[in-house]
């Protein structure tokens, strides 16, 4: 109910700011519905989306975040990938897995994949970074999962690529392990869904980065039929 509450009232504001209000002595709202769908909506444009990301305060992460990391990519991809969260060079710079894990995945778009990294969509179960890179919160996830799914209802991608177990977890609700789930192509609401290892893990692990190649082989010919 506390979230129920939170979003509704953000989604007020957020009314009146766009109207041009910058200030109000107070606004009554009815807090009574809990029913999301129909009495919270997210626009469906990403621009929009993202600027209502831009200022989310809903979890603790925006009090230590830098930058707002929302994602970036085609709007129109048929290729998604979603990762756990923000590091360091991420909320540095507000972009989307641009450290060494970042580098190794553009690699992996580009020599395996046969694509240009700008041709996909590039996002993250959490926009804020995590204290010390540590695994998002159940909560963290949850209040920061509406616009990722909001995300993934506006680009409309053929298929998402998962990286890593956290966000395969807080996507899909399954707690099946990465090493047991990874490479296998899941119904996703209508979407195929292919869990695998997170580039971060391919740098303290090498000799994984042969089976995410295998993952990637699959992808490009879901691709190209």
């Amino acid at each position: 109910m506390k979230r129920f509450k939170k979003l509704k009232i953000l989604n007020e504001l957020y009314r009146y700011k766009l109207i041009g209000l910058n200030y109000i002595d107070d606004f009554h709202i009815d807090l009574k519905t809990q029913n999301m769908q129909s009495n919270y909506q997210l626009p469906n444009s990403l621009e929009s989306l993202k600027n209502i990301v831009l200022n989310c305060h809903l979890c603790q992460l925006s009090k230590t975040r830098n930058k707002v990391v929302f994602g970036e990519g085609n709007p129109n991809a048929k290729l998604m990938f979603i990762g756990e969260g923000p590091g360091a060079n991420e909320d540095n710079t507000g972009k989307p897995f641009v450290g060494r894990a970042g580098n190794l995945l553009t690699k992996i778009i580009e020599n395996v994949l046969e694509l240009k990294r700008e041709d996909t969509y590039i996002s993250n179960i959490v926009k804020c970074r995590p204290p010390q890179n540590r695994v998002p919160t159940e909560t963290e996830a949850n209040e920061c999962m509406p616009y990722l799914l909001k995300q993934i209802d506006i680009i409309k991608p053929s298929i998402i690529v998962t990286l890593g177990s956290t966000a395969y977890k807080y996507l899909t609700k399954d707690t099946t392990p990465i090493s047991k789930i990874r490479g296998e192509i899941i119904n996703y609401n209508n979407i195929k869904l292919i869990p695998t290892f997170h580039p971060s893990y391919l740098l303290r692990n090498p000799s994984a980065k042969k089976f995410v190649f295998y993952d990637m082989k699959k992808v490009k010919n879901l691709l190209k039929n």
